[in-house]
């Protein structure tokens, strides 16, 4: 399986969980965008559909935060028009920023809400300031996804100090074991 790390706002630091999973899962790649202070929604997902482009074997998609509505996007974008990858084999939804209700990513407004092509998983903080429980599970429920509930990890991001985020993995493994 190839993983293909999709960061959000800013970036994922070195303390970020995503920068640890992209040093130790195989197969590992982190998407690059031009500019990770001033997001462009278009640009955003035009770069994921080349990053996604670049595999051609079995990927599982892990986005965090913002990262979420870009891989949102795409996906709705690929099922309009009718050619999602079919070696994207799901998609792993961590802390899933309300970009309806936050200003500074509100350019990726509205989230799409309609069920994704492809298995999703999302995971969710009780206690995240970018996202309330309540509206997670109402986004896994739209998108037909599994609901992964964290415990009070505010935004799952470097500020938690997860290191690997073994928690996260088994969700992961648990996620990917759906999928055969």
């Amino acid at each position: 399986m190839n993983y293909l790390i999709v960061p959000g706002l800013n970036n994922s630091g070195p303390k970020h969980w995503q920068s640890f999973w992209a040093k130790s899962l195989p197969n590992a790649v982190r998407v690059e965008q031009r500019s990770w202070d001033k997001p462009q929604k278009e640009e955003w997902v035009e770069t994921l559909d080349k990053a996604v482009a670049g595999f051609s074997s079995d990927t599982i998609l892990v986005a965090h935060s913002l990262g979420v509505a870009t891989t949102v996007l795409w996906l709705t974008k690929k099922l309009a028009e009718g050619n999602v990858p079919a070696h994207v084999k799901g998609v792993f939804l961590v802390s899933p920023s309300d970009v309806d209700n936050i200003d500074i990513i509100k350019s990726f407004a509205p989230m799409p809400l309609v069920k994704l092509p492809v298995p999703a998983a999302v995971v969710a903080s009780d206690n995240d300031e970018f996202v309330t429980i309540e509206r997670s599970k109402f986004f896994a429920g739209a998108w037909g996804a599994r609901l992964f509930r964290a415990g009070a990890l505010g935004h799952i991001n470097s500020d938690s100090d997860l290191k690997e985020w073994e928690q996260g993995r088994g969700f992961l493994a648990e996620f990917e074991k759906s999928l055969k």
